[in-house]
């Protein structure tokens, strides 16, 4: 049988896309460069986005389409080749290269402060003159947009070094960005593990950090895929364990311990800070409650044989910062900007600053 390029297209349109439902000449994927020599046919289909998920599947149905409509003496396996409208994009070979620390604020379980803590931590260590970047990871529950009074931001793509690349938010002297500036506010985010993964891949290593001293993470409360994404994609300096005094957050406190400890994950833990370690009233400052019990969080980092980086009281000024878009940390005035000033000075002589 004499082939001709038309004989070829016609055995072509018979074969869909997937993702279209129209076929493969109508949808222009057959690239005008059908050749052939003696019963060996080659030609290039071209799809729109690099690693496109139905690329093999198409291809395979266009050499059955060919072999069943022209003949099965016809040799066209293996000389499809694959193109893409788009090119590929390429791969960052090393996230957050011009970030020095890279820290995770942990907690075992929610409702301990860590986001608090994570803020004011930030806040303090930009006070001390360090370059600071905040990453909101808690992908279920972001609080960083509130706590930082940003909640109407929206960060923008620009072009940096050729690349396009999601830029921070700044506030308070830190790049700050969220999945929270992503969605709306008054809706719950329901995802299952890979999506969440996704996001937060795509935060870390879409996003223009630029030269930073510390990458504060705020990682979800307890153990999931996104801590595993983040050990994968990065390699942290260190942890940092939030917890409260009481058994109930201690015992989730240690879990999160063995997690950082464990051989799959290994990351070092740079120290431990208790939040809410007593109640003090503003009208009797001197004055310490122990609600929650008392030191359970410095008995814990002695036990585990980790630092122990400080204890936060529970103070209302604490609260009223982070529902009024100012972290308490930034008031040098009183006694938790003090407390947080403390902590960030021992996190930073761990990290051998």
């Amino acid at each position: 049988m004499q082939l001709y390029p038309k004989l070829i297209l016609d055995a072509l349109s018979h074969v869909r896309y997937p993702g279209t439902g129209k076929d493969l000449v109508s949808s222009e994927m057959v690239e005008d460069d059908i050749r052939i020599a003696g019963n060996t046919v080659s030609f290039s289909l071209v799809f729109d986005k690099p690693n496109d998920p139905f690329a093999k599947s198409v291809v395979k149905a266009a050499e059955q389409a060919i072999l069943t409509y022209i003949g099965e003496e016809v040799d066209i396996k293996g000389h499809i080749a694959v193109k893409y409208k788009q090119a590929p994009r390429p791969q960052v070979e090393k996230p957050l290269a011009g970030v020095k620390h890279t820290i995770a604020v942990f907690s075992g379980k929610g409702g301990v402060g860590k986001s608090t803590v994570a803020a004011n931590l930030a806040v303090a260590l930009a006070k001390q003159g360090y370059r600071v970047g905040l990453l909101d990871a808690d992908i279920h529950g972001p609080s960083i947009p509130k706590m930082f009074g940003v909640e109407d931001a929206r960060p923008v793509m620009e072009e940096v070094e050729g690349q396009p690349r999601i830029m921070p938010v700044e506030r308070y002297g830190i790049r700050l960005l969220s999945i929270g500036f992503f969605v709306d506010p008054g809706s719950a985010i329901v995802w299952r593990g890979g999506m969440a993964s996704n996001a937060l891949k795509q935060l870390i290593t879409e996003a223009w950090w630029g030269d930073l001293d510390y990458f504060v993470i705020d990682l979800p409360p307890g153990t999931s895929d996104v801590h595993l994404t983040l050990v994968q994609t990065l390699r942290l300096t260190g942890s940092v364990i939030v917890t409260t005094p009481q058994d109930v957050a201690l015992a989730d406190a240690r879990k999160g311990i063995n997690m950082f400890r464990n051989d799959k994950i290994d990351v070092p833990i740079l120290g431990l800070i208790e939040n809410m370690a007593w109640f003090t009233p503003a009208e009797l400052p001197e004055n310490r409650y122990y609600i929650f019990g008392r030191d359970g969080g410095k008995r814990l980092a002695e036990e585990a044989h980790i630092p122990f980086l400080g204890q936060i009281p529970i103070v209302q000024s604490i609260r009223e910062g982070g529902d009024e878009g100012v972290p308490a940390a930034l008031h040098d005035d009183r006694l938790t900007a003090q407390a947080f000033a403390e902590v960030a000075r021992k996190l930073a002589a761990a990290c051998g600053d």
